[in-house]
């Protein structure tokens, strides 16, 4: 896994487009409609630049060559007293991926750095009934709830959405 700090974002943005296209298209939900083209992935991600360089959101790419096989990013809140909890956002697995492990690993590496960053706790939403729910369940996750008819899935049907959390043990600083 490689962090990709607004430069890393740049040269990688048209393989992190590549996957969120195949992500969207192939069914998952991420926040978009399909068809979903590679231009529209493109501008997003090209997009997350600034928030990348505000420190607001850190970005972590599995590559296999020039190709972007996962990704996984943490939305840090820019309020003080938020300053402790993270968003996990956009895991994402290229559908020729799956099956391997990798989004477990994606997941460990952003909980290991939110850790690392000192937070404490994390929290994510997905469609509920999605593969995505038996991987964060598997890692200790706990469910909270449910939002019936949150977002619409690539097809745009509206989905439910359940809402998740996890504790975090601080790391061990060392000054």
């Amino acid at each position: 896994m490689i962090r990709l700090d607004e430069t890393r974002l740049a040269e990688r943005a048209g393989a992190l487009a590549d996957l969120l296209a195949d992500t969207v298209n192939g069914g998952a939900s991420v926040g978009f409609l399909a068809p979903f083209t590679r231009t529209e992935a493109l501008a997003w991600w090209e997009e997350r630049a600034a928030e990348v360089a505000a420190g607001r959101l850190a970005v972590w790419a599995a590559c296999e060559g020039e190709r972007v096989l996962g990704t996984v990013s943490l939305a840090f809140p820019g309020r003080t007293n938020s300053r402790h909890r993270a968003e996990l956002v956009k895991l994402m697995v290229h559908t020729g991926a799956r099956g391997r492990g990798l989004g477990r690993r994606l997941l460990a590496t952003a909980e290991a750095a939110a850790a690392a960053a000192g937070v404490t706790l994390l929290h994510l939403d997905t469609e509920t009934g999605s593969p995505a729910e038996q991987l964060y369940r598997s890692a200790g996750w706990t469910p909270i709830g449910s939002i019936p008819d949150y977002a619409a899935d690539p097809g745009g049907v509206l989905r439910p959405t359940t809402i998740y959390y996890k504790r975090v043990p601080a790391a061990a600083l060392t000054r």
